[in-house]
């Protein structure tokens, strides 16, 4: 099963995230994705590391702000059945947080010029798409809404807005399910999609 959860900053989504994947499974692998380059994002991850160690839950961390396809190949091999309060979870479980720190990450090393840029985004993405989709087991998402604000000012801001609603939009057509929380309210939006 693949889901995804979306919303904007300070939402809520990944605090959703965490309580949905302890409501399914007695463990989890927790994928992080941000790099610390400052004091702030130091704290925010120290922060971040203490809750899940106090949840009692049992949370194993990677971290890969760049290979995340790769480590969702490895991760998703492993067939160990783990259980779930309701039923038995098929293959891991495992949460991403977040899709769109990853893609900052690899947008700021893609190099110069708009074709090279081009390129290595829509290579990555698709890297990350094929590994989503041969996930065996239960993949839950994290990712931001960046486009719903003011437009950025800088060049680069409107580019990583850009590719960050091209993943967002291609994550969601291959998710089981997607989550928009807003105002820390988590609303199931496939269920309720208008198809033309």
């Amino acid at each position: 099963m693949k889901i995804l959860v979306t919303g904007g900053a300070r939402s809520g989504k990944s605090t959703f995230a965490e309580r949905w994947v302890m409501k399914q499974a007695t463990s989890a692998d927790y994928v992080a994705t941000a790099q610390a380059f400052d004091d702030e994002m130091k704290d925010r991850i120290r922060l971040h590391q203490l809750q899940r160690e106090q949840s009692g839950f049992t949370w194993k961390t990677h971290e890969a702000p760049l290979e995340l396809a790769e480590l969702l190949h490895k991760l998703g091999e492993r067939s160990v059945a783990k259980e779930s309060t309701a039923a038995e979870v098929a293959g891991p479980v495992v949460l991403v947080d977040c899709l769109t720190l990853w893609l900052s990450n690899v947008l700021l090393g893609a190099g110069e010029g708009a074709d090279a840029v081009d390129a290595v985004m829509t290579r990555e993405i698709e890297r990350l798409i094929a590994a989503v989709k041969a996930f065996a087991g239960t993949l839950v998402m994290v990712t931001n809404e960046v486009g719903s604000g003011i437009v950025p000012e800088y060049p680069l801001g409107r580019q990583y807005r850009d590719w960050a609603g091209q993943l967002n939009r291609k994550m969601a057509s291959i998710a089981d399910q997607v989550f928009l929380v807003t105002a820390g309210i988590p609303i199931e939006l496939k269920s309720r999609e208008y198809r033309l």
